[in-house]
């Protein structure tokens, strides 16, 4: 599996302040895990973590369907536009 393609499309998905905020969010919890060890704080900065991941990947899925969903909606444009073109007046 081909790296690039895969962050090529995820590019698509993302704009750049969202990519810029997973990587402070990773690093902050890189540096987290290092400065305080494997504390009971770790818990926590794991779960604020995970909460800032999965509203990522809420995002994600909100933008492939939403693409989605647009293709879609310029299907029907184009077929009720060739149906109307192809419609005796």
């Amino acid at each position: 599996m081909n790296h690039s393609i895969i962050f090529c499309a995820m590019n698509n998905h993302f704009d750049k302040p969202t990519v810029i905020i997973i990587i402070v969010t990773f690093v902050l919890f890189a540096m987290a895990l290092f400065l305080k060890g494997f504390t009971h704080d770790l818990l926590l900065e794991a779960g604020v973590f995970l909460v800032s991941v999965k509203l990522m990947v809420m995002g994600y899925k909100n933008s492939v369907t939403n693409k989605k969903m647009m293709d879609e909606l310029q299907e029907i444009k184009n077929r009720l536009a060739a149906k109307q073109n192809t419609e005796p007046k």
